[in-house]
């Protein structure tokens, strides 16, 4: 059977002041395809289900596009999938052997608060299968505890968009918080890198990545982790 990796974006659209906001597309394609041409399975689910918003500056603005944005764009079938993704609280984790949480600003809004998302998260952490997070992914670890009722980010070495960042893009009175300040006040060791280069890092069973452009660290990490835990339950 094909190792399944549970994707949730986020299904918020609009930012505070009223600009459109969403998913990063690159953050969803690049893991998704790296994933898919690796032999793995992915499963898209998003915070309230039906269809996911995406930034428009993530599919329109950049000259050339991410070639896996251009590829996700291309692909009518992961397009359909778009549309009409479940619930992640219509989904039992117990048959993936991961969770990704891509990145776009509208994380921030609805994935902290999401109690199902909290469950599952806190689920694959005791089960000590990967968790990974993108740019304002990490806004989703928020919300979820490790077994011992700490949050589970506390004392774990992650990156996500830096307060730096934020302010660079101009964004930083239009979102419900910062999100550097939010995990390091949950007890992360926030590590930041330089601003939009690539950073990712990967603590045990927790990988992130700081921006967009960290995709690819990202999604290589991730399939270390995945194949060591294939191999280390293959051995068990």
């Amino acid at each position: 059977m094909t190792a399944r990796v549970l994707i949730v974006t986020t299904s918020h659209g609009v930012m505070n002041d009223g600009t459109l906001t969403g998913l990063w597309a690159e953050e969803l394609a690049t893991p998704y395809y790296a994933l898919r041409d690796a032999g793995f399975g992915a499963t898209l689910a998003s915070i309230g289900g039906g269809p996911i918003p995406f930034d428009p500056l993530g599919v329109k603005a950049a000259d050339p596009l991410p070639r896996s944005v251009e590829r996700l764009l291309a692909d009518r079938a992961a397009m359909q999938l778009v549309q009409i993704t479940p619930g992640v609280d219509e989904i039992d984790p117990a048959g993936f052997a991961a969770i990704y949480l891509p990145g776009g600003h509208g994380a921030l809004w609805d994935m902290p608060g999401s109690a199902a998302l909290a469950a599952r998260l806190s689920w694959f952490d005791a089960a000590g299968r990967p968790i990974a997070a993108s740019c304002h992914g990490p806004a989703g670890l928020l919300g979820a505890t490790r077994r011992d009722g700490q949050p589970l980010v506390a004392n774990r070495r992650l990156c996500a968009f830096t307060r730096a960042e934020e302010d660079r893009v101009g964004r930083a009175g239009a979102v419900p918080f910062l999100l550097e300040d939010r995990l390091r006040s949950q007890g992360a060791q926030f590590s930041a890198g330089a601003h939009f280069q690539p950073h990712a890092i990967r603590d045990g069973n927790l990988i992130t990545a700081q921006n967009p452009a960290s995709s690819e660290k990202l999604s290589a990490l991730l399939l270390q982790a995945l194949t060591e835990t294939a191999k280390a339950q293959a051995a068990a």
